[in-house]
């Protein structure tokens, strides 16, 4: 079973979703990360990724599905991935759905939820390492990454304005996605107000208690 996780800007997915493959062995997608990694291959789809990311354009939709059958190709049928913010919209959920349904693949919808209110105040008070952007939250008391000693800095988009723009497009585009999957009996809860280490801990008996069994 492949796991979609979703949550607003804030919420800490990313960090659960990492926590999760490497608790689990899922294999992890993160959109960003698999087309650098991409745009570093030798092959036709690397050299396309490459040439849409140094024209500085947004890379299409079908491209996008095509570097996740690319991904899956990896992944072997007994074992799980698991999805970080993707699908984002409702026309890129029907294409996931359909390339899923192609790979026979079967799926379910994490929600780490969130309240607006708790998530912009950890987006302004929260810092990202410079060197290799490990983010750290606000009662993290040191000024330097505990993984690679680089300077810890505040993201000059972490600002209420720019934030509310985010927030906007989350509950405009990917809340409808989220509302599906409820409709669709495919869609987990977890309570993300907790600190991470509690909010990952819960994710990992949902995963074991729902999904492992």
């Amino acid at each position: 079973m492949d796991i979609v996780l979703f949550g607003i800007q804030g919420s800490g997915k990313g960090t659960i979703a990492r926590a999760v493959s490497e608790k689990f062995g899922f294999h992890y997608f993160e959109t960003g990360a698999e087309l650098r990694k991409l745009s570093q291959e030798n092959s036709p789809l690397g050299h396309k990724v490459k040439e849409i990311i140094e024209a500085g354009k947004l890379v299409p939709n079908d491209i996008v599905m095509e570097i996740i059958e690319h991904f899956m190709e990896t992944v072997p049928a007994n074992e799980s991935a698991i999805f970080d913010g993707i699908p984002r919209k409702q026309f890129q959920a029907e294409t996931f759905d359909a390339l899923m349904k192609k790979l026979g693949r079967s799926y379910i919808g994490i929600l780490v939820h969130v309240p607006e209110d708790i998530a912009l105040k950890r987006l302004t008070l929260r810092r990202i390492c410079e060197s290799c952007k490990a983010v750290y939250p606000a009662d993290y008391d040191r000024s330097s990454c505990e993984k690679c000693s680089g300077e810890l800095v505040t993201r000059s988009d972490d600002n209420p304005e720019s934030i509310k723009t985010r927030f906007a497009a989350y509950f405009e585009e990917t809340m409808p996605v989220i509302e599906g999957y409820k409709a669709r009996n495919m869609l987990l809860t977890i309570d993300g107000i907790p600190r991470i280490p509690e909010v990952r801990d819960a994710t990992f008996r949902l995963i074991e208690e729902k999904l492992l069994k």
